[in-house]
């Protein structure tokens, strides 16, 4: 058995990796970036090395120092996670080279089924169907993509998670997509090689997770529907799909084990298809990796993926046959994400003043968050998986939607509002899905969420708001609850009887009226209400009825006069006028195209990946200026007017926040009129 594992990776796959591994006896190494030195996978581990500051290719993409800490520390294995240098054949190369185990497939494997050119090659010389593709240079597939026709997807052929991946609908813009794809394909997986394939209208996307060993022996464990994606994607899965006949579920997975049997697979890996709407399944592509999605599996099958991959890696014989694996119930899988859905999904990083995840005998929630948490622009918005499980699809959907209502994240925009509205359309419920639902669907998902934060009463928040009397975040939990604790400190209302609060550009102004132990009488312009409060073991969460409704909601202070409300889903940001804000450095914001020009500032910190102007270039309203990587998510810049470039401060990777001026424009000069 394997004594002592490297994990490659971070984050939650990472603490999920390790939790398996100490059950099993097995040390833990980690590695860390700079900037993951707080983080929960760090502290988790039995060691732990700083691999680099924060690019990836000096960190969680650097072989040679990947190796070094594993031979330094005395690791007899390797594992790679998902995402970084997981099918990356140079780690599996340089890992047997160094003596240390690989838990994965073989390097000649992983250079088959991990580029998804050869991969498709190979599974259509077995007989599995595939999709019309293209590979090669721009040049060679610009000229033959007319034998497919449009629309295309263009891929990364080395990587996965939706990197690098475009749906192009016309020639004219394909070769604009095939540079960009190439671009993030070299940035996320260190190969900027793509493809182009025959993109299925209203497409299934089910895939099934197989196991191999050394011997021989390939099982599945069935399969995992994970067709709602936003931007190629998955941000909901399941299992078992609700989209599959026993004859299909049955095919399907003949065919999965027959690749793994013919590439001779070893370990956990995934076989994707497409399925259309004749219900005819075509091979997508293989991950020669542990999936994010495996929990849903792990659940339904009782089985956990980890433990048998290291089991495999250790030179042991498949634990189990075909036939004693089993479904049970059903399981779904929400990724919460650090992003903005009423912003266009922009990514959020930034510092949580809040994070309680929900908890129950129903619930999973695979995460690596540890108090203090910073959310860090660097690497994939992806902070969490939540996962409920239920006797049937119905079942497993109530859970969640309860979940969801007691998940409480505050300093990040995230998307937790967004899941819940998808959870409860009613094309969900009746499974009348296809990949395309999001783009189809955020619309009227965007106004139901808007809907439902409507039914909370805007006195919720504020009335919470004037409970909360701010500015002990930081203090030590004795210091809170001897010396500043809000219940205790209720006397503070003997003084001041008409706090002013504001909340969405709105004042109310409020009058306290009576007040007991835990009971007051307040108006809020002319509104009338009656708060009842207690606490709930915690300051964090807070009991509270109005007018005789009960709430719970969620509640911290990110400094004083702020205070953040979480109720079902939904945020709310108090700012109390009678308190005095913390002293903070003023950063200026761009200002619209006027007489002095306009300082044009990154939404996010980031990385500046692009320059598409020079100075003195005249550019129209909407034309690109830079494009601005974040959390591995490019976002272009645009012109806010018709102007000229008169001074340009960044270069192609330099790293900026959200204060620092990347460009300055001024006013166009405007032609005169000819009369």
């Amino acid at each position: 058995m394997i004594k002592k594992l490297l994990i490659a990776n971070r984050g939650e796959i990472a603490v999920r990796i390790i939790r398996t591994a100490r059950c099993m006896g097995i040390r833990t190494v980690a590695i860390y970036s700079e900037i993951d030195k707080s983080s929960l996978h760090h502290s988790y581990a039995d060691e732990a090395y700083c691999i680099g500051k924060s690019e990836l290719s000096e960190t969680y993409l650097n072989i040679p120092a990947i190796i070094h800490i594993a031979k330094s520390s005395h690791c007899d294995a390797l594992h790679p996670g998902y995402g970084f240098l997981s099918e990356n054949p140079a780690l599996v190369k340089a890992c047997n080279e160094a003596g240390i185990i690989f838990v994965g497939p073989e390097a000649h494997v992983m250079q088959v089924m991990g580029n998804k050119v050869e991969a498709r090659l190979f599974v259509s010389s077995i007989g599995v169907p595939v999709t019309k593709g293209l590979s090669g240079d721009a040049g060679s597939i610009l000229s033959q993509v007319d034998e497919i026709g449009f629309p295309v997807l263009v891929k990364a052929a080395g990587g996965g998670g939706g990197k690098g991946m475009r749906i192009v609908n016309d020639k004219d813009s394909l070769a604009a997509a095939l540079e960009a794809a190439s671009r993030e394909a070299l940035n996320y997986f260190a190969d900027g090689t793509v493809y182009v394939e025959k993109y299925l209208e209203e497409p299934r996307h089910i895939e099934f997770q197989i196991l191999g060993d050394n011997y021989g022996n390939v099982v599945h464990l069935f399969e995992r529907e994970c067709t709602i994606q936003r931007r190629y994607q998955k941000i909901i899965e399941e299992a078992p799909s609700p989209t599959l006949t026993p004859d299909l579920r049955a095919r399907m997975g003949e065919a999965a084990v027959a690749i793994g049997k013919a590439i001779q697979y070893s370990g956990a890996g995934t076989i994707e298809f497409l399925v259309d709407r004749e219900l005819n399944f075509f091979f997508l592509e293989m991950n020669t990796r542990i999936q994010v999605e495996h929990p849903v599996t792990e659940l339904t099958t009782r089985t956990d993926i980890v433990e048998e991959q290291l089991y495999v890696a250790s030179g042991d014989r498949l634990r189990m046959e075909q036939a004693d694996i089993q479904q049970n119930g059903h399981a779904i899988e929400c990724r919460i994400y650090a992003e903005d859905p009423s912003n266009n999904f922009m990514p959020s990083p930034g510092h949580l003043s809040l994070y309680q995840k929900p908890k129950g005998d129903f619930i999973r929630v695979d995460d690596a968050m540890s108090q203090p948490y910073e959310v860090s622009s660097f690497f994939d918005p992806m902070i969490a998986k939540l996962i409920t499980h239920g006797k049937n699809r119905e079942e497993a959907r109530f859970h969640m939607i309860d979940a969801l209502q007691n998940y409480g994240i505050h300093g990040i925009k995230n998307n937790i509002s967004y899941l819940y509205a998808i959870v409860q359309n009613t094309e969900f419920i009746n499974n009348t899905i296809s990949t395309r639902f999001c783009s189809e669907q955020t619309a009227s998902l965007l106004t139901a969420m808007e809907k439902d934060r409507k039914t909370i009463p805007e006195w919720l928040p504020l009335a919470i708001a004037l409970l909360s009397k701010t500015g002990i975040a930081g203090k030590t939990a004795k210091a809170r609850n001897e010396s500043e604790n809000v219940w205790n400190k209720i006397g503070y209302w003997r003084i001041l009887m008409q706090p002013e609060l504001e909340m969405a550009g709105r004042n109310y102004r409020c009058d306290v009226n009576s007040l007991t132990a835990n009971e007051l009488s307040a108006r809020f312009d002319e509104k009338e209400v009656r708060i009842r409060f207690e606490e709930r073991g915690s300051s964090r969460q807070i009991e509270i009825q109005l007018n005789g409704e009960p709430y719970t909601a969620f509640v911290s202070h990110p400094e004083p006069g702020k205070v953040v409300v979480s109720y079902h889903t939904h945020t709310f940001d108090v700012t109390r006028k009678d308190i005095l804000p913390a002293q903070s450095d003023f950063n200026s914001i761009s200002a619209p195209l006027g007489e002095k020009g306009s300082h044009i500032t990154s939404p996010m910190p980031g990385k500046v990946i692009k320059v598409c102007v020079k100075e003195g270039d005249t550019v129209s309203k909407g034309d690109l200026l830079l494009v601005v990587e974040a959390m591995k998510m490019e976002n272009n810049i645009l012109s806010p007017a018709d102007a000229v470039v008169d001074r340009i401060n960044v270069e192609a990777g330099r790293l900026v926040d959200s204060s620092f001026t990347l460009l300055h424009l001024s006013a166009a000069s405007v032609k005169p009129i000819e009369v």
